[in-house]
């Protein structure tokens, strides 16, 4: 079957845009392994002129203009989960002794505490917290060099970047593993295939609309899609759920979102699988909370601040089928939004309706202030 991935259209696969390098590890009493990021990870704003075939400067549409490309956080966020599992196939490996049983990624439970950066590599140190065989947990911390890439291209990272003094921890996660356990009862909602099926039968999921390069209502209206842009991965598309999400709460409104894969991935690698599936899952997330609040013609700020991704399934069942009709759905709710932050939450669901995982993510929603507003009340 042909790939919708070509070389010529900018959009990276899996094993590309994830790739890691090892690094020498650190003594730190319990040993640290390490690992560079080997790509430039995706940016939003740099793909709205690429998605919408304009030449507009994007600074227009921005309150403020940025020096600096931040990098989606998606990025970070997989690569830590990737991170892990190399380290724990590792570990895995010197246990020569232990029985070998099949694991996968069970949770990644992830902090953002700074922006990372495109035109750098992350680097990403893990180590051992709980060795438990049946629940192991490993903690990823993950930094930048203070400086800009070596490299001329600011992509393909070589390995003297590891070298460069590292800034602060932007990045931290929790990642735990199970092995494959048989299931004794198996408990779901009704599938979206089911519950939206009028909405998702009414086209053919390819005639959808892209998945917005940036999903703030007067950056569409202003920018329309007119290409997928260079979001790697995953093909995307955006239903459109206007209809439904009328005259309704924010808790009751739905997102529907369905991907596929670009390009094959190894199902002997549950683990890329679900690294994808949480990839995917944190675009544009906190974005649609702004539109659905009224802050799409008068966006301030989005910034996660933790993210968790639980996967409900053992990790076989994770694993995604290249090809044309193989769509996955991410149903998307919106459950709270005060104090400035809002919450998203998604449940990932294969083609045929299963239930796999789910991600649960907090971060920080504002328009733009008004004069005097921002001044506490006592």
């Amino acid at each position: 079957m042909k790939s919708s991935h070509t070389e010529a259209d900018g959009r990276l696969t899996f094993q590309e845009v994830m790739s890691l390098v090892p690094l020498h590890s650190e003594a730190e009493g319990e040993t640290t392994r390490r690992y560079m990021s080997q790509r430039r990870a995706w940016s939003p704003e740099s793909d709205i002129l690429v998605a919408s075939g304009k030449s507009v400067p994007v600074d227009q549409i921005y309150a403020k203009s940025r020096k600096m490309q931040v990098a989606y956080g998606g990025h970070v966020y997989s690569q830590a989960g990737l991170a892990a599992s190399k380290a724990f196939a590792e570990i895995q490996a010197s246990q020569k002794d232990a029985p070998q049983k099949k694991y996968g990624i069970h949770t990644i439970h992830g902090y953002f505490s700074e922006a990372g950066l495109v035109d750098k590599p992350f680097v990403y140190h893990v180590t051992t917290v709980a060795p438990n065989p049946g629940f192991h947990n490993l903690l990823v911390t993950v930094r930048q060099p203070v400086s800009p890439s070596t490299s001329e291209t600011g992509d393909h990272f070589p390995l003297e970047d590891a070298d460069l003094p590292l800034g602060p921890v932007c990045f931290n996660a929790l990642v735990s593993f199970r092995p494959t356990v048989p299931s004794q009862h198996v408990a779901q909602e009704l599938p979206p295939q089911e519950r939206f099926a009028k909405i998702l039968d009414s086209r053919s999921p390819s005639e959808w609309d892209h998945a917005p390069h940036v999903d703030i209502a007067k950056t569409v209206e202003a920018f329309p899609m007119q290409n997928p842009g260079t979001f790697p991965i995953v093909d995307m598309k955006k239903v459109d759920m206007s209809a439904f999400n009328e005259g309704k709460s924010l808790h009751e409104r739905r997102e529907l979102l369905l991907y596929r894969l670009l390009a094959p991935l190894p199902a002997g690698d549950p683990n890329a699988h679900i690294c994808t599936h949480a990839y995917e899952a944190d675009r544009n997330g906190l974005l649609m909370i702004g539109n659905h609040v009224g802050f799409g013609h008068d966006f301030g700020r989005a910034a996660s601040l933790s993210y968790s991704f639980v996967v409900h399934v053992n990790p076989e069942d994770a694993v995604m089928t290249h090809g044309e009709d193989e769509w996955w759905i991410q149903e998307a709710c919106f459950p709270r939004v005060e104090a400035g932050r809002g919450i998203i939450m998604s449940k990932l669901w294969s083609p045929k309706g299963v239930h796999v995982a789910t991600e649960y993510q907090d971060g920080i929603i504002q328009r733009q202030w008004k004069p005097g507003e921002r001044k506490s009340k006592l």
